[in-house]
């Protein structure tokens, strides 16, 4: 029986033939020139025929190579064309979410949705409100408050704010003295919507906080001002989805009990082109579990006194 060519062998001939040299194939494929020429070698002996004139430092086709190239250069494009193919097959999903969450809070865990439910090819964008649905083919968008309702819009939990910072400043803090201390304001600007402020916090706790609910750092963004929380800069407030973790890990501290529940929920937008699809189903019933957890983290039922 005579022996079959190895595909490697096919492809060296083929790589070598269409570039005209052992060397440029050897590049292509990732190998030395001198596994190209053994495999090419291998090749011509298994077949019984000659497929290169080996002429010093060049090497020229002969007539049998000349013959065996373009049928196997065919074969080599249409197996490339169904390896695409099957990529093509690969879900895609485009989610937005803003920006904080996008920086840490989901990038974090979408490994866990892989893991879960395979390969996809996904695209997260960190964007503000509103987000081009239609021109970036968004297929799923998180966001804080019903901004769409042009599309399928569900409310999927509301979350509170909470005064955290780090353990080498939760010492001897209570509520009446949290004016004394640092604290880390955030804004989210003139086009966001309004995020509770410390001067809230004072006034829902019945304290009179004078200039010191205006002092200190400020944050254009969740995200950062968990961080400088984190750094040790000061007390913030931040919203449980997004400290959670760092309250269960003990990178932060609740110093006081009182928290404010923020004034809308978080809102999940799916339009309606991509709503069938499986991956998105998916990931919706994934996010939302998601969300629900950090929300209910024992570690912001209890806090530090």
């Amino acid at each position: 029986m005579v022996a079959l060519p190895s595909l490697r062998g096919l492809q060296a001939f083929e790589a070598a033939a269409r570039t005209g040299s052992f060397a440029a194939a050897a590049e292509e494929l990732s190998v030395s020139a001198a596994a190209v020429s053994q495999l090419i070698r291998t090749v011509e002996e298994q077949l019984g025929r000659k497929l290169f004139h080996r002429i010093n430092r060049r090497v020229v086709l002969t007539e049998a190579g000349v013959e065996m190239l373009p049928r196997l250069t065919m074969a080599f494009q249409e197996i490339g064309s169904v390896a695409r193919g099957a990529d093509a097959f690969r879900p895609r999903l485009v989610i937005s979410v803003p920006p904080s969450m996008a920086m840490g809070w989901l990038s974090e865990r979408l490994a866990g949705f892989i893991a879960s439910h395979g390969a996809a090819d996904i695209s997260l964008r960190g964007d503000d409100d509103p987000v081009p649905f239609e021109h970036e083919l968004i297929d799923i968008r998180l966001s804080y408050g019903p901004h769409y309702r042009e599309h399928p819009t569900e409310d999927i939990v509301r979350d509170a704010v909470y005064p955290v910072c780090a353990p080498s400043l939760a010492g001897a803090i209570k509520s009446e003295n949290l004016a004394g201390l640092p604290l880390i304001h955030t804004d989210w600007g003139p086009t966001g919507a309004s995020f509770p402020s410390w001067r809230n916090w004072f006034e829902a706790a019945g304290i009179e906080p004078g200039r010191a609910a205006r002092r200190g750092l400020s944050a254009n963004s969740s995200r950062a001002a968990l961080d400088l929380a984190i750094s040790g800069l000061g007390v913030a407030l931040v919203q449980g989805i997004y400290c959670a973790q760092a309250l269960e890990d003990s990178r932060l501290l609740r110093p006081v009990a009182r928290a404010l529940e923020l004034r809308q929920p978080y809102c999940l937008t799916i339009p309606e082109r991509s709503a069938r699809r499986d991956v998105v189903t998916a990931f919706r019933e994934w996010l939302i579990e998601e969300c629900r957890r950090a929300v209910k983290s024992p570690a912001l039922i209890a806090a530090s006194f």
